[in-house]
Formats: C-alpha cells, structure tokens, sequence
C-alpha cells in the first residue's frame, strides 16, 4: 500500500471509531469494510467566505481543521488555509477588524448549544479573549464603519428578550446595552455611514418582519417599515452610502422578495428591479455606492446580478463557473472585487471572488474543498420534477439518479425532507450522501413541500397553525410518482429528515407506515406541545407563530392529534433516531420519549445521541458515526 493512501486510511479508522461520548442503543459495530470503503466521501471539506482583510486581498474563512470547523487565513486564491483558531468547539464565523485588519472577532459555542460568545482573536500572538459574559446567547455581530464598534444581540438580561449591545473590542469595559427589547427575533443588519445609529430587524415569522432605527445617543428605536393589516417580510437590509435610504428586499403587493430602495425621509417604498419572479435572497451595495449586488433564487439555483444605482440600469450578470447555491456576497473595501460562496451537484461550497473593474482576471476560486481520492465531475447531477398535490398545488421536487449504466433495474429510494419548516432543498453539493448513489444505486428524492421557501409566500404559509397536515399530505404525491416511475422501486422507500425534517419523517411514518421500509429522524419533533413547552425561551413565541399556539385549548388539541408521539401505534417499520443532547431547538426529551414509546411497542429502533452536540452534529467524529450508522441501518432495513 502507497504510504499516503496508508496514512490516510488511518487517520480515518481513528476519527471513525466509536467516540466515547456516543450513547448508542440497538446499533450493530461497523464493520471495518464499511469504514474503509466510504473513507473517501468523507474527505471533502467544504469552506465558507467570512470577511475580506480591509487592505490586503486576503480573506477569512471557515473550514473543517482537526475535526470541527475553524477560522482559518487564506493569502491568495489556491493558497493552503492557515488556521487561527484552535480548539475542539467549531467557530460560527467571523470577520476581520474593519479599518486596520490586526485582529479579528469570532463566534463559538460550547457543545452545540447555540449559546454563542464573541471573542477577540490578536493576530500578533494568536491570542483569545472573551468579550462577552460566557453565559448568553450571544449574535450578529457587526462592525461599525470607524471600525472601533462592534454591535451584537444578546439574551444576557432575561435569557428570553435579545438587546442590543455595543462594545469596543479592545476594550471589553466598554461594552454595554444600548436598549431593551422584547422578543428572541432581532437581527442587527447594519451601522449607518457616519455610525450614529443601528438597522434592525424584527423578525416574527418567515411571513413578517419589520425595520426598526437605532439612535445610539438617544437609545431609542423609530419604526421604519409601516404598520400593514398584511403580513410583509423584509430580507437582508443595508444603509445607502449618503445614509438616506435602505437597500433592502420586501413581499410587499408582491409573492416574492423584490429588491426596493426606502427613503429614510419620506419613508417612500420603490421597487428598484421590476419583473423579478424570484426571491431575492441577498444583497450588498458596493463601497463607492455606484453599484449593487445582488442574488436571486430561481427554482433553488443562485443567480448573480449587478445594478448601477446612479442610472438604475441592469449590467451584465457576471459569468460563473457553475450553476448552484450561492451566499455570503460581500465586496472588497477596494470596490473592484466581490466574494461570494458557491456550492454545485459536483463540488464542494468554496470561496470565490470576481473582479468587476476590468473583468481580466474574471472568476477566481481560493479555497478547494475536494483534495481527496473521489473524481466530483462524475456525481449525478439532479433533475427537477413538479409533482400535483392532492389539491392541485404544484409542488417541487429535486431528484438524483445512479448511474443506469452501473446500476441496472428499478432502484430503490431514499426521500430526504429539509427542516425549518421554511427551509428549502437546493440543487447544491451532497458529499458523502454520493454514497448512496455511487455505490448502493439509491435514488436521493429531496421534496420541497408546501411552506418550503423559494416559491412565494402564500406557498409558504400553506402549512402554517392548523393546515400542518396538508404538507405530510403533499408527500403522498411524490410516493405515487415514485410508484409511477419506471426507473424507481416503489416497495422499497425509506424517508428520512432532520429538525423539522425530522417530524416529517416521523409523521410520514405514520401516515405511510405500509408504503415506507424505514425512517431516519434526525433531531425531529416528536409532539409540538412538548417541543413548544421546552424548547428555549428565547426562540418559543418565534416557533408558535409558526406551529400554532400551544396555550391555546383548540389549538392544543389540535397540535396533540397530529403529534407522532401520540399516533406511534400506527409505526411498525424500523426507526433510526438521531438527537444531540444540548439541542436549544428541539430538546433531548422528543427524541427520548419517541425512542421510549417504539420500544414498548415493540418497533425496532437504533438510537445515537451525543453528550456534546446539539440542533445536529458538527464535530467530524459524531457525524462520521452517524453516517456509517445511517449507512448500516438502511442497508439492513431498505437494501434487503
């Protein structure tokens, strides 16, 4: 054996081996073949763009380093990311002091429990220093323009109300609370040009949200966005340059989110594209105002598009290497370069720049998450299908195929349901879920049901308080399409989902014990009034205005009808459950209760649980468990 292909093999059978802070009930050991026979597709390394360096073309990135994520310096693109953090928590991002770049600001959390603190990181002797109080859920920190401020939301008075805070990250002493608020939903979006006051967003569900001013000397807050009797939601928002207007997206007398220019005088609303019949999902205008970027979601594919703000006219959309997911666009304080992250069918999230002046050195690629052993350009690449509900709504549902060539016959099926509830599957990378295609033959099905975002909001609020079962519903469409393709094989279905995903996966189980093999619940919601009851205080009133009110006696009774827990007679197919211990969403005790009650009833159930993670798992070693365990269970409950 070559010594590379030797030494990788081993790092591997060490990080994949059982980690002692697993509980695990009912799964079998893996089996040496099965690790060393899907090593391979679990080396990519995904990356994210964080923040450009203010005076060199430098950035900050997050990557997978030693096992978690970490914030790491990349000099020029191509280079070998350094790390800076170290550590065995992930970092949630970060973001270079704005004016000198000498030190940077980070977020980390301990064991998955989303209670993030900001740190200072020193890039002179690699230093940490915490900056907030250890205790809170800290975050959206964001820097002022001078560069000496640093604004964040914080759950330290009450655990439940997120303030705003501001802080000088030289000088922690510094930090205090600019004003109380009411509700865990606010998001600081940005710092007006000369720093005198803050833009924050109010977010109450996926179908409402409001603009609000901060003055920093007066400590008061002024409404920007109207009081409507319609529900509006507003996306990503930025002050103009001369800080008399907001750049910001709305669903104002519109079913997507179209990009609109507010008047901070008059507080005058105009649509700055007309004709766009997607969401647009960010923004961000360049740092000499003359230019605004911005990305739409057209049937879950990114598109990138520039605006000239002086004469209102559309550029040319800049040429990308791939058609996929895009995020995190933020410009260069030069003006001539704009970063942004893309994710394919076939490869890996990966930071990416373009420079706009001149247009020569045209896309540029700085980080490469697919160094390993697996050729990504012959992945499956997914089709679109657009199935009929049972009430003649159209529902989308993206479909990834194995090879014909290599895999012969009708192939069985794995459906894969996203959570939020208004989250949404993309046709971006799969990773290691190549597995299931390359070397089982499994079909992958990811279905965006009703309430998916990316398809307008009245499609979005379609599953919202009582109409929650309409969505289990649509996945009846889907299962008899699957029944009604030649290529899939309709007695061999499993499902599978995380979050809400995962009460999906439960409910579909349910509702299609007879038509299902088997389930995989990852971190999913096994009775809503329980979940409501226990999640955090600060996120409680968010998730009602989505499921529905809890303390209310007709909704209640509603909720406890629908809920899985209460109907798990009607489950006899194996179970896979999957739950982090610090989970602040969904608690511990749905996946417990959930495991307790298949048990007395007989059903079989693996059950994997984490002592140190949380909504889902990040370190390498949990989630490469996880993967084999998912692997084996579905080998023994679907493929047989």
């Amino acid at each position: 054996m070559k010594p590379l292909i030797a030494s990788f093999l081993l790092v591997f059978a060490a990080v994949a081996a059982t980690p002692t802070n697993l509980v695990v009930e009912g799964v079998p050991p893996i089996p040496d073949a099965l690790r060393s026979n899907v090593a391979r597709y679990l080396a990519f390394r995904p990356s994210a763009f964080n923040s450009w360096h203010p005076l060199r073309r430098e950035m900050l990135i997050t990557t997978r380093t030693n096992g978690v994520a970490q914030l790491c310096l990349v000099t020029e693109p191509g280079a070998i990311p350094r790390p800076l953090t170290r550590g065995t928590e992930p970092v949630a991002g970060g973001a270079f002091q704005p004016t000198r770049g000498d030190y940077a600001v980070f977020l980390r959390d301990k064991g998955g429990s989303e209670f993030y603190q900001i740190y200072r990181l020193d890039f002179a002797d690699g230093k940490e220093t915490l900056l907030t109080d250890g205790k809170s859920r800290n975050t959206g920190a964001r820097w002022s323009n001078g560069g000496k401020w640093l604004a964040y939301m914080s759950t330290r008075r009450n655990g439940k109300d997120t303030d705003l805070y501001v802080i000088d990250p030289r000088d922690p002493k510094s930090d205090r609370r600019v004003i109380e608020l009411k509700g865990g939903g606010w998001f600081v979006e940005d710092w007006a040009p000369d720093d005198s006051s803050i833009l924050l967003k109010e977010y109450i569900s996926a179908n409402e949200s409001h603009l609000h001013g901060v003055s920093l000397e007066r400590g008061a807050t002024v409404r920007i966005t109207p009081k409507m009797d319609e529900k509006v939601a507003y996306g990503p928002s930025r002050f103009s340059i001369d800080g008399k207007g907001i750049f910001t997206t709305s669903d104002e007398d519109a079913e997507f989110q179209q990009l609109i220019r507010i008047d901070l005088k008059t507080l005058r609303r105009t649509q700055l594209v007309r004709g766009v019949k997607w969401d647009v999902e960010e923004l961000a205008p360049s740092p000499d105002g003359k230019r605004l970027a911005y990305i739409t979601n057209e049937d879950g594919v990114g598109v990138l598009h520039l605006l000239d703000l002086r004469d209102g006219a559309r550029l040319p959309d800049p040429q990308l290497p791939a058609m996929g997911v895009l995020s995190g666009l933020r410009w260069h304080a030069s003006g001539t370069e704009l970063a942004f992250n893309l994710s394919s069918a076939r490869s890996p999230q990966d930071a990416f720049s373009i420079e706009l002046q001149t247009n020569q050195k045209g896309t540029e690629q700085w980080t490469r998450g697919n160094e390993g052993a697996l050729d990504a350009n012959r992945f499956a690449r997914p089709s679109l299908e657009k199935p009929v509900s049972f009430d003649g709504q159209t529902i989308s549902v993206i479909v990834y195929r194995p090879d014909e060539k290599k895999f012969t016959g009708r192939r069985p099926v794995l459906m894969i349901i996203h959570g939020g509830p208004e989250g949404q599957s993309r046709p971006g990378f799969l990773g290691r879920y190549n597995y299931f295609l390359d070397e089982l033959g499994v079909a992958l099905v990811f279905p965006n049901v009703r309430g998916s975002a990316g398809y307008g909001k009245k499609f979005l609020a379609l599953d919202n308080g009582m109409k929650r079962l309409d969505a289990v519903q649509d996945l009846a469409a889907i299962m008899n399409g699957i029944r009604n393709d030649f290529g899939l094989d309709g007695e061999r279905v499993a499902v599978m989902g995380g979050s809400y995903g995962g009460y999906m996966t439960l409910a579909a189980m349910v509702e299609f014990n007879s038509f299902l093999r088997c389930g995989v619940d990852v971190v999913g919601i096994s009775n809503f009034v329980t979940f409501l009851e226990n999640t955090q205080e600060y996120r409680r009133d968010l998730r009602r205005a989505e499921y529905g009110d809890e303390r209310d006696p007709q909704m209640r009774a509603f909720l406890e009808k629908i809920a899985p827990l209460n109907n798990v007679k009607k489950i006899t197919r194996p179970l896979f459950v999957v739950q982090g211990a610090n989970d602040p969403r969904v608690p511990l005790s749905e996946a417990e209760q959930m495991v307790r009650a298949l048990k007395e009833n007989k059903v079989p159930v693996w059950y994997l649980m984490a002592k140190d993670e949380g909504h889902g798992f990040a370190k390498q070693a949990n989630a490469d468990y996880q993967f084999l365990a998912t692997l084996l269970f579905l080998q023994e409950h679907l493929l047989k």
